[in-house]
């Protein structure tokens, strides 16, 4: 059954990024990526987890995708062999802003550390 679910995860998550990049029309939306696909226990929520490439105003775009989601789940329901689609909820995906902080902190104290090595000799 695990099987079952991480194949239609899957292809929830391939079909809504093409959704997203070739047939949604809305400018306002920018350039979404499908990270993460999320499905409850019976199937009749997703949570797609999306991150806005080159966006400067991403909880704007995720509102926007948010008011689509209707024309989005039809889309996926004509492409998609499922006796149930489901519900779709947008969120926005943080690690990727996570990681370039932490990565941000390492290089921080990693030049700290370098100005200890040489003040020492």
């Amino acid at each position: 059954m695990a099987q079952r679910s991480g194949r239609i995860k899957a292809l929830i998550g391939r079909n809504i990024s093409d959704i997203l990049m070739f047939d949604l029309k809305n400018p306002k939306i920018g350039m979404p990526s499908v990270n993460l696909v999320e499905l409850n226990g019976d199937n009749s929520l997703a949570k797609v987890y999306v991150s806005f490439l080159g966006s400067k105003h991403p909880q704007k775009n995720l509102e926007e995708l948010n008011r689509c989601k209707g024309v989005v789940r039809s889309l996926l329901a004509k492409r998609m062999d499922l006796y149930k689609v489901p519900d779709i909820q947008f969120f926005y995906d943080t690690r990727f802003d996570e990681e370039e902080h932490m990565n941000a902190l390492l290089q921080k104290e990693e030049a700290e550390l370098e100005e200890a090595k040489k003040g020492m000799k």
